[in-house]
């Protein structure tokens, strides 16, 4: 067999946000791309802001002398630099370039942090619903994920049952925030909540435990809301994030991490990530996008034109009889199935040539998750099929 055994096992449990996707391509060459309405992906349908392009344009006129060349492993000093001082001013803490290196996207940061921190048995914490590639993440060194729900209603924190599955083997509790698939925003009170017990159980257990803040949505913030810096809160914590949602650059694969200059031995962590990044073949972040984030780290895409997509979706599948947690950030949905079998439902759905992606994907059966991160007019178109659908599933409609 050319494939191991466990990767053949994840595959046949992988990502069932590629499976719809690819499954939408089928229905789009049978009935056309504008009678297909696809919620599956979170790929941002706008283009990066006018000042990416014009930093785009100024760098292809003007190119740096070495500018494709290898740098130090960590990233460029000065793309370094900016990244600390935006988080400096965010977190009121003295965040320098040390702190930070500039990663492959969040997911070879998630990647980078983990075969840092991680000895074999070594146990993460992953708060329902979650990402699904942060079990894949996990395994790839050595850890074994641990699922913990959030409030079932609310999908805030649940410190309390976070605390209870502590043990003398977690070494991490992974956070995302602005949420996938839910985009619930964590307050601050529940950060200080979490920083404060794990603080705590550190003592007990005489183990630090890092808290991983995932923030590629961190920009993308509604209703006068925003996604208060975990640094503030959590001493032994690090930000992994990317420009693939605020800059609308998922394809270009730029992001970071950041460790709190709170950390115990934050100095030793750094040195580990920057080896780390090193040997897992990343070996630097891409250099042309590392010169063109640099001075962008205030920069985002129209958050207002997300905003106007989440209220006409929201106000109208409530109105049909879906229910759901109103996002507070990010590009989703999470409602309730009107069945108890979600991924029944989903595939109920695709008779009307609505693609969804089940809750099982999350780890949260029971629920669907939609991603409004697309055209708005293939939003309005999609109403009728929405109708449709809630009126076979025995809601409204």
């Amino acid at each position: 067999m050319p494939v191991a055994d466990k990767i053949a096992g994840f595959i046949a449990k992988s990502s069932w946000i590629r499976k719809m996707f690819e499954e939408g391509e089928k229905l789009r060459k049978e009935f056309g791309a504008d009678q297909v309405y696809d919620f599956t992906l979170g790929n941002p349908d706008v283009e990066p802001p006018a000042a990416f392009q014009d930093e785009f344009a100024k760098l292809a006129k003007d190119p740096v002398p070495g500018m494709h060349r290898y740098m130090n492993n960590a990233g460029y000093q000065e793309t370094r630099d900016a990244v600390a001082s935006m988080l400096a001013a965010a977190s009121e803490l003295p965040v320098q370039g040390s702190h930070v290196v500039m990663t492959c996207g969040a997911g070879g940061a998630l990647n980078v942090v983990l075969k840092t921190i991680l000895n074999q048995g070594d146990e993460v914490i992953l708060l329902t619903p979650f990402f699904v590639e942060y079990r894949f993440y996990i395994d790839n060194h050595g850890g074994v994920p641990v699922e913990v729900w959030t409030d079932r209603e609310t999908f805030q924190l649940d410190v309390p049952a976070i605390a209870a599955a502590i043990t003398a083997k977690t070494r991490a509790i992974i956070i995302c925030s602005p949420n996938n698939p839910t985009g619930v925003i964590y307050p601050a009170e529940s950060l200080k909540a979490l920083g404060d017990m794990v603080a705590a159980k550190e003592k007990e257990l005489s183990r630090q435990i890092l808290v991983i803040s995932d923030e590629p949505y961190a920009r993308i913030a509604y209703d006068g809301k925003s996604v208060p810096n975990i640094f503030r809160y959590v001493s032994n914590s690090v930000i992994v994030t990317s420009h693939s949602k605020d800059l609308a650059l998922p394809g270009e694969r730029i992001g970071y991490l950041a460790a709190s200059p709170n950390m115990k031995n934050v100095e030793q962590f750094m040195e580990g990530a920057v080896f780390s990044n090193r040997v897992l073949g990343f070996v630097n972040a891409p250099a042309l996008m590392q010169r063109l984030v640099a001075g962008l780290q205030h920069v985002s895409v129209d958050i207002d034109a997300y905003r106007v997509k989440r209220d006409l979706l929201y106000d109208s599948l409530t109105a049909m009889g879906f229910s759901m947690v109103k996002p507070d950030g990010a590009f989703y949905l999470f409602p309730k199935s009107p069945l108890a079998d979600d991924v029944e439902f989903v595939k109920m759905a695709q008779k009307h040539r609505i693609l969804l992606v089940p809750g099982a994907g999350f780890g949260a059966p029971g629920f669907f998750r939609i991603a409004y991160c697309v055209d708005k007019g293939m939003i309005e178109r999609s109403l009728p099929a929405w109708r449709n659908l809630a009126r076979e599933a025995g809601l409204s409609g």
